[in-house]
């Protein structure tokens, strides 16, 4: 289950449009997903030795708040949980796109396009209402179907590679290399990439964590890693690229183009079932924040309060009320010009958290609060030095103007923060 949570939510809607988005940087994005990968890894690594180390922590916040500090830890979470909620806005958004292939009123009405986005968003509240196993389960189904279009499609660039070799030489994107287009189009490879944490999100409740979640963690990660950079080379070399750049729907033109048009409803139905799986595990992720924040006393402990079954209840319904909010706050406008810049705020707010834990590790080691390096434990001091090495690359990709954006977010938490904290000091004055 914590495997399939990893590799749900890091495959959802976003990897059906990346190769149109990396498209106009041509073989630089070859070298940005081989940075992505790597990079990736190194986090996953980070987050995998964390849960091994200190296996009776509940996850990030335990982990960062040991470092720096309940302040730091509060905000870095926060701006990590609004990354989250907006997530599930985006993501309803885009399985609705994809279910007018089926039921073309949907793109016609707004209102009823909006209406059928916010059932979407309910109806996996209440499946993570039902508790974390039962979550976990439909994470399970859900991770299994939507491998089955990644591997079709890595099933015909091979079958092409086998039958047509010449194919893959026809359309050698024209873009020169250059550092600048390195940098941006790993940026955009990252956004799709977010979820490799996801495993130690209920880290509290896995069993046997110091076991379980680095093995998820690793397994899951390299798994959507390798995908990635296979179903993204397969279109980039099979079709022109000013096609590629424009299209809105790039691997069903894949298939069209090799298959018959018949094939794209089918992965349009694959689509839908991916972004379903996605939405419903990062509900559960978004739910499991807050209630983790509300543990560590940075939020009322209401947040924490689990009902008959498990499930914090109302870290869920208070998810689900902010999804729906932006959702409707989308659907006032089109959202064509905005969809790539709200994608990239989403990833600059996540980063904090990645960058986090990576500095965390390094930071714990210097005072002496993890073992004393063997090999294992100087493997793990790297790669968190790496992690934070890549993810200062990734900052300098995102742009100020989305830097900004989530500064804006981080800062939003501080007055939360300091009500909460302050109502906490005058309960306990006698």
């Amino acid at each position: 289950m914590c495997t399939a949570l990893v590799v749900g939510n890091t495959i959802g809607i976003g990897i059906f449009m990346l190769p149109a988005s990396l498209a106009p940087y041509g073989l630089n994005s070859v070298g940005a997903w081989l940075i992505t990968g790597a990079g990736t890894l190194m986090v996953a690594w980070v987050f995998a030795g964390l849960a091994r180390t200190f296996a009776e922590d509940d996850g990030p916040y335990a982990y960062t708040r040991r470092a720096f500090g309940d302040p730091a830890a509060f905000l870095i979470m926060w701006c990590y949980w609004v990354s989250c909620w907006v997530t599930n806005a985006a993501i309803a958004v885009g399985v609705v796109g994809y279910l007018s292939a089926f039921l073309p009123v949907l793109a016609a009405s707004r209102p009823l396009a909006a209406l059928t986005a916010l059932g979407l968003v309910w109806l996996f509240v209440l499946v993570n209402l039902r508790g974390l196993r039962t979550a976990g389960w439909v994470q399970v189904a859900s991770a299994a179907l939507k491998l089955l279009p990644q591997l079709a499609i890595i099933a015909l660039g091979v079958w092409q590679l086998w039958s047509h070799p010449r194919a893959y030489l026809a359309h050698v994107p024209t873009p020169p290399l250059s550092l600048g287009s390195l940098v941006s189009a790993s940026t955009i490879a990252l956004f799709a990439m977010i979820g490799v944490e996801c495993a130690a999100i209920p880290a509290g409740k896995a069993r046997d964590p110091a076991r379980t979640v680095p093995r998820a963690t690793f397994a899951g990660t390299a798994l959507v890693a390798l995908i990635y950079m296979l179903i993204c080379a397969i279109p980039l070399l099979l079709i022109p690229q000013s096609e590629l750049a424009s299209s809105s729907a790039p691997f069903v033109d894949l298939l069209t183009r090799y298959l018959g048009s018949g094939c794209g409803k089918l992965l349009a139905a694959f689509i839908v079932v991916s972004g379903l799986g996605a939405l419903n595990g990062w509900t559960l992720v978004t739910g499991e924040v807050a209630q983790s924040c509300a543990r560590h006393g940075s939020l009322p402990p209401s947040f924490g309060r689990l009902n008959s079954r498990g499930a914090p209840s109302r870290s869920f319904l208070l998810a689900g009320g902010l999804a729906s909010l932006m959702l409707l706050m989308n659907y006032q406008d089109s959202l064509a010009g905005g969809f790539t810049f709200l994608s990239v705020v989403v990833t600059a707010a996540t980063i904090p958290l990645y960058f986090g834990c990576a500095l965390a590790v390094l930071v714990l080691w210097r005072r002496g609060r993890v073992p004393q390096p063997g090999a294992r434990e100087a493997r793990w001091m790297v790669a968190a030095a790496l992690a934070v090495i890549y993810c200062a690359w990734t900052f300098i990709g995102i742009g100020a103007r989305s830097l900004l954006w989530a500064l804006a977010l981080g800062l939003a938490g501080v007055p939360c923060y300091w009500w909460y904290a302050r109502a906490q000091r005058l309960t306990t004055v006698p």
